[in-house]
């Protein structure tokens, strides 16, 4: 194994052992660097010589099936690695820039299927969502930004339809990324003419229970999942939009009128994980504590539903109502007050 290999397996094993979420090698004028997001934060792990760069770069891309000559358009790769008996999906995304190629690693760590108690920072909202899963069919739309752990929220509640509820689960993703036995998965691959579209299609002739859809992108794609839920399926998926509010004004951006809105959904959430203080450090947890600390990072949830769900709906059509539901502002000043979280929440934009 050369110098190039060692330094490649070695990054991977301590952005797996620290549970990073990206790796990032940028190249400089003179110098790259590397870093790693710890927890919604980039962190500086060491800098290397420029040659050290392109040959790590093109070491990564082999491994990928990229092209190594190719460094003037941007790449996507994947592969998958195991370390310490723990399979890793990674994403691999290649960009050009002024000074060579960088490289950005996704890692996918396909054991983080929370249990239900490490899933919120406030139980009652899981508990809520739970309950929701009883309705045999229906419309449930997740909203929050890229890493805001919407997938994984979308999995342990899938995990609990099929193990609890025993139900047929189906699900739409591009890419797949938690791997799982428990549910049919089915990727959408445009080449092979598997649209979210055209996939929902077959799946609807698939008997299912309830079906995820990863994101809702397209006029069709909004009309098909709702015309799902409106024929006894309950459906799971996420969607683009500031707050849960939003995202009702996003299914009439995709001519899904308000009668099929009403009819079909259930709730909305918005979501976004916030860091927990550390008991030890503070504000401040060093990389060496983070990586002791089991829990260091929880979601906080907005839900939509009900009444307030019916009364943001009647909004939308044009009516004036007056309505309360708990907002993600809420539920920081909230975790704020009890200590969990740090009040530099408030002061800024929001953790991802």
């Amino acid at each position: 194994m050369n110098a190039i290999e060692q330094l490649a397996d070695r990054l991977l094993t301590e952005a797996c052992s620290l549970r990073a979420s990206d790796i990032h090698i940028v190249p400089r004028k003179r110098d790259a660097v590397v870093q790693f997001r710890l927890d919604g934060v980039l962190i500086v792990k060491e800098v290397i010589m420029k040659e050290t760069c392109e040959r790590l770069i093109a070491h990564f891309k082999f491994l990928a099936d990229m092209d190594i000559g190719e460094r003037r358009r941007p790449q996507n790769g994947a592969m998958e690695i195991e370390v310490e008996s723990t399979i890793i999906n990674l994403r691999l995304s290649t960009l050009p820039t002024v000074y060579e190629e960088s490289l950005v690693i996704r890692l996918l760590f396909q054991d983080s299927f929370l249990p239900l108690s490490h899933l919120s920072l406030f139980p009652s909202t899981i508990k809520k969502l739970v309950s929701l899963l009883q309705y045999p069919y229906g419309l449930m739309i997740f909203t929050g930004p890229t890493g805001s752990g919407k997938t994984t929220t979308l999995y342990t509640l899938l995990n609990i339809c099929k193990n609890k509820y025993n139900q047929n689960v189906i699900t739409l993703e591009d890419p797949i990324e938690k791997r799982t036995e428990n549910v049919l998965q089915v990727q959408v691959n445009e080449k092979a003419g598997i649209t979210y579209a055209t996939g929902l299609k077959a799946i609807l002739r698939h008997d299912p229970d309830v079906i995820m859809v990863g994101e809702i992108r397209d006029a069709e794609t909004a009309r098909i999942a709702v015309r799902a839920a409106l024929t006894g399926h309950l459906v799971l998926t996420t969607l683009h939009a500031k707050n849960a509010v939003g995202a009702i004004y996003r299914l009439l951006e995709f001519d899904v009128s308000l009668q099929e809105i009403e009819q079909t959904l259930l709730a909305v959430t918005a979501q976004r994980l916030v860091e927990l203080q550390c008991p030890f450090c503070g504000e401040q947890c060093s990389p060496i504590c983070r990586k002791q600390r089991k829990i260091r990072r929880t979601c906080i949830y907005e839900l939509l539903y009900g009444e307030a769900l019916a009364k943001a709906i009647q909004e939308a059509r044009g009516e004036k109502v007056a309505y309360r539901y708990q907002t993600l502002q809420d539920a920081i000043k909230k975790g704020i007050a009890l200590g969990f979280l740090s009040p530099r929440l408030l002061q800024g934009r929001m953790v991802k």
